[in-house]
């Protein structure tokens, strides 16, 4: 009779370790899976006012510089226009872009541009093909700032 109640106690503390095991897994599961839903949540697409008007004069090799715009459009639409100063030379280009990095760059892809942007307060920084900006001071003087 001994034997068999050391038995049952056995047992009930492997039962019990059990399910305080299995419910610090289901803990760490659901902190898991808030983790990352909070992290898909709080991105420049989700987080920021980004639809707006973005301009700045940028950098010209031959010319004094490029006044560009781009307005972001909350249906993801766009529309770029980039005037050469001093030079008749306008490039124009308006359609939709897609979201990449997971909500924090926008790509701009139209008939006579291909360029990609992150996405910051009040700001769009000029990014390369893998959505990465630009680690040094004229990356301050690519970017193009919210006006509207």
């Amino acid at each position: 009779m001994k034997h068999s109640s050391v038995i049952f106690s056995v047992f009930i503390c492997a039962s019990l370790i059990s399910c305080q095991s299995s419910s610090t897994s289901n803990d760490r599961e659901r902190q898991l899976q808030d983790s990352l839903s909070m992290s898909t949540e709080h991105t420049s697409q989700t987080a920021l006012d980004w639809a707006g008007i973005y301009q700045d004069t940028l950098p010209c090799a031959d010319c004094p510089g490029i006044l560009t715009t781009v307005k972001l459009y909350e249906d993801e639409t766009y529309s770029y226009v980039a005037e050469y100063i001093d030079r008749k030379t306008v490039v124009l280009d308006t359609g939709k872009f897609m979201w990449y990095n997971n909500g924090s760059v926008v790509h701009l892809k139209g008939t006579d541009i291909d360029t990609r942007y992150k996405v910051g307060e009040n700001v769009l920084f000029q990014a390369d093909s893998s959505g990465n900006v630009m680690e040094s001071e004229i990356a301050e003087k690519l970017s193009l700032h919210k006006v509207f």
